[in-house]
């Protein structure tokens, strides 16, 4: 019967077999993942915890300034498990957040957005920044005095364009301040629009990288050829299917996520107001400014940028600019860094300084967007210091850091100054 059922599926959908063939049982990955390959499946599932808890979340949520914040008390009190729904929904953007990080920073580490694989790390890059905006839609959406004036901010960086800036804020907002048609215009992007989008470019993502092959921590190509029996003689040698092998070892990496976040989730949901601020437990009013006006951690190193850079003729164009740069030139790296090498294993010593560098000034300007600086700095070097100005010299140092990272890749590989280590010809194994 069960042969009989997948014949008749079989006749009425003939490409969904080889698809899922193509994708899973013959789609032949290295045999030399290691840990960092885990976060690109756990980014899929966190992307499936968001979309159904979001589900949830919108049958009792109100979309007005009035009934936005009692909606989410409502959810949080008495719905049935909806603390627990809720909860899953905002550590889950949080985690989301590490896992892309980690996921991006293993693709520069090992070189995966090189030839062939550029076009996958710009579908994965605008994944990103639709990410961003999916994100910050969601932060305004619970209406606390955090989201109000976080998205009063935020949308008033766009005023600083010349000529439209006023119209464009006014446009995005529908209102002088963030109100009613605010809520209404993000919910609907946040619900809607903005997940199909993401759903869209994470498909053309897997196809993509599925086209042209996954990389590995060696950087090398998966090679062609026999393994040793005249079953495997067409298959490659330095890979194993996809499924089962891998789709069983993800379970590993899914299992320990699932635990740390539960852990979070029913001991520590705020995270010590990192993944949910204090002041999001006041409703928006738009008299009662808080005491430190910053977005969520997540986005904190880009709006530190903002702030680092000074301001010219009275107006932060330049900063907006920095930090709309700071992301851009994420999409350009795979013509930025032109060196044969992919991998840091076999790559030079500059380039491992600079990416060290560059590591350390993205988390030095999220402590200094979050205003950890401010308790850092006093117990280095003395409570009589000028925060202010150490803020700016660190920042800015920061900053040029940040930015000076892929001007110096650029040169150093465009003008052949790497010396690189000897590649294998075929991927290495554990002994």
């Amino acid at each position: 019967m069960a042969n009989a059922f997948v014949r008749w599926f079989d006749e009425r959908v003939p490409g969904l077999a080889p698809m899922y063939r193509k994708h899973m049982t013959e789609y032949y990955a290295p045999k030399n993942f290691n840990l960092w390959y885990y976060f690109g499946s756990l980014a899929l599932l966190v992307l499936v915890n968001q979309i159904v808890t979001g589900i949830f979340l919108t049958m009792n949520y109100d979309p007005s300034a009035t009934g936005a914040f009692d909606s989410v008390q409502y959810i949080m009190r008495d719905v049935e498990w909806g603390w627990l729904i809720r909860y899953m929904h905002t550590t889950g953007a949080s985690l989301f957040f590490v896992v892309v990080f980690l996921h991006m920073f293993r693709g520069i580490l090992y070189g995966s957005f090189k030839k062939p694989r550029e076009l996958v790390w710009v579908l994965g890059m605008l994944i990103f920044l639709v990410l961003m905006a999916e994100a910050f839609m969601g932060y305004v959406l619970p209406w606390g005095n955090m989201s109000f004036w976080g998205a009063k901010v935020i949308v008033s960086l766009f005023g600083t364009i010349p000529v439209i800036g006023g119209h464009l804020v006014e446009w995005i907002m529908g209102d002088f301040l963030p109100a009613d048609s605010t809520l209404n215009r993000f919910f609907a992007l946040h619900v809607i629009a903005l997940p199909l989008v993401l759903l869209l470019l994470v498909v053309l993502h897997l196809a993509a990288l599925h086209e042209v092959g996954s990389n590995n921590p060696d950087g090398v190509d998966v090679k062609h050829g026999p393994k040793g029996n005249r079953w495997d003689a067409l298959k490659p040698a330095d890979g194993i299917p996809f499924h089962p092998y891998y789709t069983l070892k993800d379970l590993v990496g899914v299992g320990v996520f699932l635990i740390v976040a539960a852990f979070i989730i029913f001991f520590a949901p705020t995270f010590g107001g990192w993944f949910l601020e204090h002041d999001n437990s006041i409703a928006a009013n738009n008299l009662l400014t808080p005491a430190q006006i910053k977005p969520v951690w997540y986005f904190t190193a880009f709006y530190a940028i903002v702030r680092m850079v000074p301001s010219f003729a009275g107006t932060a164009v330049w900063g907006v600019i920095a930090m709309f740069g700071s992301i851009a030139v994420l999409f350009a790296l795979p013509w930025i860094d032109v060196g044969p090498v992919k991998s840091i294993r076999y790559r030079g010593t500059g380039y491992k300084v600079g990416l060290a560098v560059f590591v350390i000034a993205f988390l030095s300007l999220m402590l200094i967007g979050t205003d950890l600086t401010d308790e850092l700095f006093p117990k280095l070097f003395g409570a009589d210091i000028d925060l202010t100005t150490w803020d700016n010299v660190f920042g800015r140092i920061m900053t040029l850091a940040y930015f000076g990272f892929f001007v110096f890749l650029g040169l150093y590989t465009h003008l052949g100054w790497e010396k690189t280590k000897p590649v294998p010809e075929r991927v290495t194994t554990h002994d």
